[in-house]
């Protein structure tokens, strides 16, 4: 079975619409034929209930999943979605970062998790939780690449710096093909000057990782998860839609 390409989905910022981001790109890689499983490393579980899963009636999660306690299989969940799978999230995985102290080459175990799965998929995304913590070292440690979706605030630019560190880091340590598949400005309103001054600092230092195109905040966007739906299944031809639906295209060409 072909290795599938294991995207990391990480900011340890919150409220930058990583989780927004991972469901999206998601479901329109999976819209356009490709066989996808999005794994739900935050405990907070809005990946899960972002593509209709509902969080109190799954029998196994990424958390017992990590832990040994299932198999990688008996963990994923189809959607409703075409081609879009999901190994969800629940309360559990809050435990993970203690549970996973006294666990051999801990930093590995999401690595061996998707490496013994046999169901067949060709994208593995991977929603991280905001911090730097374990879950989110496993995730770097294990995946191919990382997109970083960010607001363009101050906070913002100075939490991508420490982000690339523990990158540079991890590359160091676990993980030498890592790589930064793309920056993705969310929520963005050009409109605004610190909008337009953050954009100018990162395309003078990351101008090469940036996506051509940004996520203009918008309702569709926002509405979409009470409705346990992706927003390209929400509103097709809504701005957010057509947004997410040109990065994950980006996207692709960049791995290919």
């Amino acid at each position: 079975m072909p290795k599938p390409v294991i995207i990391a989905f990480a900011n340890q910022k919150g409220g930058v619409g990583k989780t927004t981001s991972a469901v999206n790109i998601s479901a329109a890689i999976a819209s356009m034929g490709h066989k996808v499983l999005l794994c739900d490393l935050d405990p907070q579980g809005n990946s899960t209930s972002g593509v209709g899963i509902n969080k109190k009636t799954v029998k196994y999660s990424s958390y017992e999943a990590l832990l040994g306690q299932c198999t990688p299989d008996a963990a994923v969940v189809e959607t409703e979605w075409p081609n879009l799978s999901v190994m969800p999230s629940t309360i559990n995985l809050a435990g993970a970062e203690i549970d996973l102290l006294d666990v051999s080459e801990r930093e590995r175990r999401f690595e061996k998790t998707i490496a013994n799965l046999t169901k067949e998929f060709e994208y593995v995304t991977v929603d991280c939780p905001p911090s730097l913590g374990m879950l989110t070292i496993n995730a770097l440690t294990g995946c191919d690449g990382v997109v970083i979706p960010m607001q363009c605030e101050y906070y913002a630019l100075e939490g991508l710096t420490q982000l690339m560190i523990t990158i540079k880091k991890i590359k160091q340590l676990y993980n030498k093909n890592l790589c930064i598949m793309g920056i993705l400005i969310t929520m963005y309103n050009g409109r605004l000057n610190l909008t337009n001054q953050v954009t100018a600092e990162l395309k003078k230092y990351y101008s090469d990782k940036l996506f051509k195109t940004t996520i203009a905040r918008n309702v569709k966007v926002s509405e979409a998860p009470s409705f346990g739906a992706p927003v390209i299944y929400y509103d097709k031809y809504s701005k957010g839609s057509l947004a997410y639906m040109e990065v994950a295209k980006e996207l692709l060409e960049r791995i290919c």
